[in-house]
């Protein structure tokens, strides 16, 4: 199953902000967590990361420091801010209330499978 870009896109914030917020981390390891997270069902790309952590930087929500490690090469870190915690419980919230609206409407409707069902008697793509 692929995962549509948008819902990729609306996702990155709070991912990104729940990750450092359990501990400040760096680019690389979190492509990896995203994708350990995910069952390997989300794979990011650095184009797709950096440009988030860049913005979160400019708006104040993560601050970066870089660090020299063992193999002499320097790794830049990021480290979630006390803006970017409430940025990340005010997103928390925001995907509570449309995950339990979805929710609610799955339980209401029957949604046929795509395999075996049209829709309004059209074929699916």
């Amino acid at each position: 199953m692929e995962i549509n870009k948008d819902l990729i896109a609306a996702s990155s914030t709070p991912l990104v902000l729940a990750i450092l917020a359990a501990e400040d981390s760096y680019g690389y390891a979190i492509l990896q967590r995203v994708r350990e997270l995910s069952g390997g069902r989300i794979q990011w790309t650095d184009g797709m990361l950096y440009p988030v952590l860049h913005r979160l930087e400019r708006l104040g929500d993560v601050k970066a420091r870089w660090e020299v490690v063992e193999s002499g090469r320097r790794r830049k870190y990021y480290r979630i801010t006390s803006q970017g915690r409430a940025r990340l419980a005010e997103e928390r919230e925001q995907w509570r209330t449309v995950d339990s609206t979805l929710q609610g409407i799955w339980r209401t409707i029957s949604i046929p499978s795509p395999a075996n069902h049209t829709a309004w008697g059209m074929p699916m793509p």
